[in-house]
């Protein structure tokens, strides 16, 4: 097992971040230990704004060396974004390595990813972030091996000469070009097939990959980490009725998220705007989840995806009182993953959402017809089967997309009539 790095975490509360401030530090403290660091100490301060130098000025940032010397300190993370003059001051006054919320962040995508495009993107975001900061900071990127904030896809020392990382950036984005062609060509023939396509987004640790498996038995990784899952993936899922529709789990949102990865993550990210139905999952125990719910909102309007039905899945019910808790997002529902009960209350939830967005359609058929009706029931939600004896006629009712074949069937019996 490797050993935990000892890290002193920097906040600085503001008159900007006051009302998020304590659970921003929380969320600080809970990556650092995501990405296998023991916290030595928390150092934090009030001020109007930041120093421009040095974050915390020259007299707390003295006191933090004392504390450092004190003890045996490997990391400083600071909770603000540190441009490339402060990380430079900083690093040289506290003679010990200094990384910001970002590269913390970043350095837990690294440890994460599995996927060509995932390392590949993880790659980018952290070249595009080093890029500025190359000058100056040769002691971190000198830094080999596994610690926190040098970590890359395959642990490789990031190059330090700016014209072979524009060369490395230039390549990755060419590969990633690549992949975006084939995700591309993926959701065009599922969107041709008229799949009706589920998405998964959230705030990091609600529960997602959860959900997932309980619906589909994907068996994806979960565990009660920040970011847990950070390649997407989609699975099939066939409701009771036999519908057959995709849910694709997506990386989780933070506050704060850094620009690098949405702008790196963007493709995947997109996968998003073309689902039928959006699952916005919520831990319903975060003490911050209203802060949470607006993160994830925010977001969802950067990527244009508020134009989408959502059912608001508000999560971890076992672990608060009922009576205690109201929602704050409509339509939802309330469960825990892990109640037997949650499946199937999760399902009748979605099918109520399905009903009210698709259109519903009214078939007759006959005996012989025995092949479209199961086609029926694949493809679309059928409700309701009735075999009437004197007319020796099935008559289904069900709902079904726009385009579907029901539907146009359905237009087809109508005009003939």
């Amino acid at each position: 097992m490797v050993k935990a790095e000892q890290v002193i975490l920097v906040g600085v509360q503001t008159s900007e971040n006051f009302q998020t401030f304590e659970d921003s530090m929380a969320e600080l403290a809970n990556l650092a230990q995501t990405a296998n660091g023991e916290i030595t100490a928390t150092v934090e301060q009030n001020r109007d704004h930041v120093d421009h130098q040095t974050i915390i000025g020259k007299g707390k940032l003295h006191e933090l060396r004392q504390l450092i010397d004190e003890s045996n300190v490997d990391l400083v993370i600071f909770n603000q974004e540190l441009t490339p003059r402060q990380g430079q001051l900083i690093e040289e006054a506290l003679e010990t390595p200094t990384i910001d919320r970002i590269q913390l962040i970043l350095d837990i995508f690294a440890k994460r990813a599995r996927s060509k495009e995932g390392k590949l993107q993880v790659e980018l975001a952290q070249l595009e972030y080093s890029f500025p900061r190359i000058i100056g900071q040769g002691k971190t990127l000198s830094r080999l091996g596994g610690g926190i904030g040098t970590r890359g896809p395959g642990e490789t020392k990031l190059e330090t000469d700016r014209r072979l990382i524009r060369k490395k950036m230039t390549s990755i984005r060419r590969e990633l070009k690549e992949v975006e062609a084939h995700r591309r060509r993926t959701r065009q023939q599922r969107n041709e097939q008229k799949v009706y396509q589920i998405g998964l987004v959230g705030y990091t640790n609600a529960g997602k990959s959860t959900l997932l498996n309980l619906l589909t038995s994907a068996d994806t990784y979960e565990k009660d980490q920040l970011f847990a899952t950070l390649d997407p993936l989609t699975k099939k899922w066939r409701l009771p009725e036999g519908f057959e529709v995709t849910i694709t789990d997506t990386v989780g949102f933070i506050q704060d998220l850094p620009t690098q990865l949405v702008d790196a993550f963007h493709s995947t990210l997109e996968e998003s705007q073309n689902m039928d139905l959006l699952l916005h999952v919520i831990d319903a125990s975060a003490a911050n989840r209203q802060q949470q719910e607006q993160t994830v909102m925010q977001l969802m309007d950067d990527l244009q995806l508020r134009q989408i039905p959502t059912l608001a899945v508000y999560n971890k019910a076992d672990l608060i009182e009922d009576d205690q808790f109201v929602p704050t997002l409509f339509p939802n529902v309330l469960l825990s993953a892990n109640a037997p009960t949650s499946k199937e209350k999760l399902t009748e939830a979605i099918k109520s959402i399905m009903m009210e967005k698709l259109q519903p359609y009214t078939l007759v058929l006959t005996p012989d017809e025995g092949r479209l009706l199961e086609q029926l029931k694949q493809n679309t939600l059928v409700v309701s089967t009735d075999f009437e004896e004197e007319s020796q006629r099935y008559l289904i009712k069900g709902f079904a997309k726009e385009h579907s074949f029901a539907i146009t069937r359905m237009n087809q019996t109508k005009e003939e009539q």
